[in-house]
């Protein structure tokens, strides 16, 4: 859909009028009729821009100094994916932006509809992938120092990536097939549409979420605590105390991805169960619940970075250092330092059973 360049003033005035009557809480009877919520549609706002800013800017700090400013290594290239994941999320909060100070009108077309959900839910896959990956790297550098120094390189990174994103990609297919344009008086709205069918939208819409589920929750979250706690046993079997400082960071980045995502899946099975089975009482009080667990997990995107700076080793070293000390310490292949413990150990007793 295509729009006339005398009409960008006449657009962009409606969309700052709307904003400014949703943040004092003033809008015309048809539209209070229409979002009853007011207080939801202000939130809705206030959530998109606050993450849009923040994911933007610090996701892009982070690109721009571990791509241009720091050494190639492992860890770096788990979080330069992570980074590029959230920034491509949170720039494309800006059709939303708009979409929501427009009263729920996309203006965009049907392939920027297909497009927007499709990175919703790459960024979903890639960034719970790549955690899961970071604990299993991190379990294998422990378990298996010598092998982590001849074959754990960049280029084994880089190529494992490569296949998350692959995945990621093809897990958000169903997502994007799925949305669809539809015009009520000319209001465009932006939705799914699984089919006109009743039987066969209960059928994939059910199969969408079960699978999100499973794939994008259960399994990665078991083998997460699967390998860090054979972690945290082996640092204690070897009395390796220092050795826990290196995963606080990555700690947190998995606990503020599932405080972030956990009551999406949540709610989202819930709205499953009822969206079909005409428990209409119930349904006003789950949609509004999946709604703000909505918001919670579109900020994750940019919670990352903030980890980074807060959670990392010496913080207020770092705070007073530059931004770029800050990401290099933040991502400092300290496992390797561990794995390096482990090899010495290793090689000791050799030598000591030796003699």
């Amino acid at each position: 859909m295509e729009y006339p360049i005398t009409n960008v003033t006449q657009l962009t005035g409606t969309i700052i009028t709307n904003i400014t009557n949703s943040v004092n809480g003033t809008a015309s009877p048809a539209e209070g009729k229409k979002h009853p919520n007011q207080i939801l549609h202000v939130i809705s706002i206030v959530v998109y821009i606050v993450t849009f800013l923040l994911g933007t800017t610090g996701n892009g700090l982070v690109i721009f100094f571990t791509t241009l400013r720091m050494k190639k290594t492992v860890s770096v290239v788990w979080f330069l994916n992570l980074a590029v994941a959230d920034f491509i999320f949170t720039f494309l909060l800006i059709f939303r932006i708009i979409r929501i100070a427009m009263n729920y009108h996309w203006p965009f077309g049907r392939f920027m509809c297909n497009l927007d959900a499709a990175f919703v839910y790459i960024n979903l896959f890639a960034s719970l992938f790549l955690i899961t990956i970071i604990s299993i790297d991190r379990l294998i550098s422990v378990k298996f120092p010598v092998w982590c120094q001849n074959h754990r390189t960049p280029r084994l990174a880089s190529i494992v990536t490569l296949v998350v994103w692959v995945l990621a990609l093809i897990l958000s297919l169903p997502y994007s097939m799925f949305m669809d344009t539809t015009k009520v008086k000319n209001v465009v709205s932006c939705r799914r549409n699984f089919s006109n069918d009743k039987d066969v939208a209960i059928s994939r819409y059910s199969g969408v979420t079960i699978t999100r589920f499973i794939v994008g929750f259960v399994l990665p979250l078991t083998v997460i605590v699967l390998c860090y706690t054979v972690i945290l046993l082996h640092i204690r079997r070897n009395y390796m105390t220092k050795s826990s400082k290196p995963l606080k960071m990555i700690a947190a980045v998995i606990i503020s991805f599932f405080v972030c995502w956990f009551p999406y899946h949540v709610f989202s099975l819930l709205w499953l169960s009822i969206k079909y089975g005409g428990k209409d009482h119930f349904k006003d009080v789950v949609h509004t619940g999946l709604r703000y667990c909505n918001f919670l997990a579109i900020m994750h995107s940019c919670v990352n970075p903030i980890l980074y700076v807060f959670v990392g080793r010496d913080f207020k070293e770092k705070f007073l250092g530059s931004i770029q000390s800050v990401f290099e310490k933040a991502f400092l292949e300290e496992t390797v330092q561990t794995s390096s413990k482990c090899s010495e150990q290793v090689n000791l007793r050799i030598s000591t059973a030796a003699n």
